[in-house]
């Protein structure tokens, strides 16, 4: 399994009390798989991406993935292991807005031992595979909320991390923009990428592989 969580419990803790959002919580994905997941607010659904991704750590349980056991690395241990890893695509696009679609893309592989000519093939490669190769010299500005979006795909996958993590990637998107994202996500992992995505939109998990219902009881 590319990714397994076995028991885990997350619980965060506040002025007045604490809150369970995972609770002896059990899942594997397996390679190349495409899973949507949903639920209410407070489920989970954020706290299962940022365990996955290294972001945070479970209380109890075992967290493995890419055949990392993630529980048992250190802070240093963790963000490098995150930068060969996981590519993140937010519902913001977290853009810099000074810099062009391929200088935005070519941030993660600036703490790589890259050249600065291999660093701009690896991106402008990036921008071919989401269709966005005619816009690489345009600032954020001058494109679209999709064709933003799709920058932050192609950042997200330019490292070559075998694992996507996908936190509403399509909301604040039009149905035309969102599906065409939709789409190239599903294509990314039928290429060899496993990919989570988070999405409050019945929709959007329509083009997954299968569906994870947090906070739903039988």
């Amino acid at each position: 399994m590319t990714i397994q969580l076995q028991n885990v419990s997350k619980r965060y803790y506040a002025r007045y009390g604490s809150t369970s959002v995972l609770d002896g919580f059990d899942l594997e994905v397996g390679s190349r798989e495409f899973v949507a997941v949903m639920g209410p607010s407070g489920s989970g659904k954020t706290t299962l991406l940022n365990l996955i991704g290294g972001l945070d750590r479970p209380d109890t349980g075992s967290v493995c993935v890419a055949g990392t056991r993630l529980d048992e690395l250190d802070d240093n241990g963790l963000t490098r292991w995150r930068a060969r890893t996981v590519g993140f695509v937010f519902q913001s696009h977290y853009l810099m807005p000074m810099l062009s679609a391929v200088d935005n893309v070519c941030l993660p592989l600036l703490l790589t031992k890259l050249s600065r000519k291999e660093r701009r093939l690896r991106a402008e490669h990036a921008l071919d595979l989401v269709n966005l190769m005619d816009r690489a010299h345009d600032k954020p500005s001058q494109l679209s909320g999709g064709q933003q979006q799709r920058v932050g795909v192609a950042r997200a996958i330019v490292a070559g991390a075998p694992v996507l993590l996908c936190d509403e990637p399509t909301s604040g998107l039009d149905r035309a923009a969102a599906d065409s994202i939709l789409e190239l996500l599903r294509k990314i992992s039928q290429d060899g990428r496993t990919i989570v995505m988070v999405t409050h939109d019945p929709h959007a998990a329509a083009y997954a592989d299968r569906r994870l219902e947090l906070g739903v009881t039988a």
